[in-house]
Order: C-alpha cells, then structure tokens, then sequence
C-alpha cells in the first residue's frame, strides 16, 4: 500500500521548484540581428507608383464629384439643400457682379491713357461701377432670403446665405465651384 501513495515518475512534482528558463539567453549580436528591420517594408519602388496612383485617383474623383455637385464631394460651406437652391438661383440669373473683374481690369488698362480728365472720368466710373454691384448683391441677398422663407418656412433660413448668394454671384460664371448646374433663366422651383 505503500507503494500506491509515492508519486509516479513521470508526474510533475507540485512542490518541486521549476529551474531554468527553457532555452539559453540570446548573446547581443542575436539581438540586435532580431531588432534589425527594414525601414519600409515591401518593393518601395513600385508600392510608392501604386499608393501615387491610386490617391491621385481619388483626387480625380473628388474634383470631378465637386466640379459635378455631388453632396459627398461638396465642402462644408456649399452642402445642404438650402445652399444647392442657392447656388441654382445665383446661376439662373445674370449679376453685374460676374462683369467686375473684366470691367476692373479694362478700366486699369485705360488709365494708362496719360490725360489725367479721362482717368478722374474712368475712376469715377469705375466708383460707380462698385456701388451698383453692392446694390445688386443687397438685391440678391432679400431675394434670395424670400425664396428660401417661402420655400424651406420662416425660421428654417440658414444662416450665411445672403453672403454665399453674393460671394457666388460675384465670381465669373465659367470659374465657379460647383459648376452651375442650370441654364440662365431656369429659376429654381
């Protein structure tokens, strides 16, 4: 009976103590041969030609998304459906806004005439040029403003519209963004 209680051999011991750590320590040139990695994995040559590729890809699809006006592509300041209305109204009529930069740059070019009459005359013109483009941007603004009140209710009007209206106006029609999206005269409904 005795020999039934003494403990098998090839049964771990409970309260024998474990020594070792199971392997030899690693000497320093091991080590430092384990650290040693390379800065950029992988073919760099070719992943850098495929990862150019592809985010000039999405770049291509992004501009043309917002040249389009398709919501996901559109900056902050032109999303939304009250902005979209805005931008169809501004492109569906004519602002004396969109002739400031030429005029501008015809008036710089004629006061090269060295008559000092005729450049008071042009620079006068030009004063009154500016005045009517601030009257026709107040005027786009209410406009604008009525027709989102009627359209979207009284208290719903974003704020910042009145601005968007006139900064769109006065831009070139053809260097606008997002493109216009409609025909002079096809007024939003």
């Amino acid at each position: 009976m005795a020999k039934d209680k003494a403990p098998a051999l090839d049964a771990p011991l409970d309260d024998a103590p474990l020594s070792g750590k199971g392997h030899a320590t690693p000497t320093r040139k091991e080590r430092e041969a384990a650290n040693k990695r390379p800065l950029v994995a992988g073919d760099n040559k070719e992943a850098r030609k495929a990862s150019r590729a592809k985010l000039q890809e999405s770049r291509d699809r992004a501009r043309i998304g917002m040249a389009n006006g398709e919501e996901k592509f559109l900056p902050l300041r032109d999303k939304g459906p009250q902005r979209r209305y805005v931008r169809d109204y501004v492109d569906a009529r004519f602002s004396l806004g969109e002739v400031m930069i030429p005029v501008m740059f015809a008036v710089i070019l004629a006061t090269l005439v060295p008559n000092p009459t005729v450049q008071t005359a042009l620079m006068l013109a030009l004063y009154a040029f500016v005045i009517l483009v601030i009257v026709d941007s107040l005027l786009l603004g209410w406009l604008v403003t009525r027709k989102l009140k009627a359209k979207f209710g009284d208290g719903k009007v974003e704020k910042g519209v009145r601005w968007y209206a006139a900064m769109r106006a006065l831009q070139l029609r053809p260097l606008r963004l997002p493109k216009p999206q409609v025909k002079r005269g096809k007024y939003p409904v």
